[in-house]
């Protein structure tokens, strides 16, 4: 059992986070295409065993989907992504999610948004979760190399969580003001570095009283080629008054090469 414990240290879980960081995957606007697409992948086999008595087996995958249609004024935009891991024979992860997401007169300084959202994440027993939200963007920075864009907005969530101890279901809903504050900054044509910090509060009548969410992140892109980025992330969540009794703060260091064109 150490072992297996050791080797879930190194796989990447990151996809745990309870605020999804839209800001982190969108891609930025070419003027001169109307369609974009970006995609990560990797795949994790391993077969370490000290003895053969004692087997470890490890297969995990993940695959980042992103995709953007930014015809005139408005971009349409489609996120999708999901993490597998097996051990020997037991899932040990199992997450994903896929969001929708409409924004308004993306290039005005001051641009609206909707959006909608599932996600599921078995290994800390969200089964699953589904909201829908919409909200206002204020771009106070934006040039050719530097931004910076403050996001106020209100969303509706319905989750459903497995007790971890007891193996009950508790579902939960109710409305919630979510808000973050995005940094863009563009070092040069081979380096950019991008951070967002989210903030969602809630009231839930169930415990009377709020809860709070608040997600960060901090991601390097490095270009190596026109086809392909190596991309370094740093991701920190604090949930302070969880559903079901899991890890109050979760972070994770992950590094991958991305595919654009």
């Amino acid at each position: 059992m150490k072992k297996i414990f050791i080797l879930l240290l190194f796989f990447p879980l990151f996809s745990s986070a309870q605020i999804l960081n839209i800001e982190r995957y969108k891609i930025e606007k070419d003027t001169a295409r109307h369609f974009m697409f970006k995609a990560t992948a990797g795949i994790n086999i391993y077969n370490r065993s000290a003895s053969a008595l004692d087997p470890v087996n490890l297969f995990g995958y993940n695959v980042d989907v992103n995709t953007m249609y930014y015809p005139k004024k408005h971009a349409f935009i489609i996120i999708g992504k999901l993490d597998y891991l097996k051990i020997n024979d037991n899932d040990f992860l199992n997450f994903g999610f896929l969001h929708a997401r409409i924004n308004f007169f993306r290039e005005n300084n001051i641009n609206y948004e909707v959006f909608s959202q599932y996600s599921f994440d078995n290994f800390r027993g969200l089964e699953p979760r589904i909201l829908v939200g919409s909200g206002v963007r204020k771009n106070l920075v934006k040039d050719e190399n530097i931004s910076l864009v403050l996001g106020v907005g209100l969303l509706y969530e319905k989750e459903r969580w497995k007790h971890p101890v007891d193996g009950h279901t508790i579902t939960t809903d109710f409305l919630k003001s979510s808000n973050y504050l995005s940094f863009r900054y563009s070092v040069n044509e081979f380096l950019d570095l991008n951070t967002i910090s989210y903030y969602q509060v809630g009231y839930d009548n169930n415990i009377s009283s709020f809860r709070h969410r608040i997600s960060s992140i901090i991601t390097t892109n490095t270009k190596i080629s026109s086809g392909f980025s190596l991309t370094n992330s740093l991701e920190m969540n604090y949930e302070d008054k969880p559903i079901v009794p899991i890890t109050k703060l979760i972070f994770a260091f992950k590094t991958g090469i991305s595919l654009d064109f």
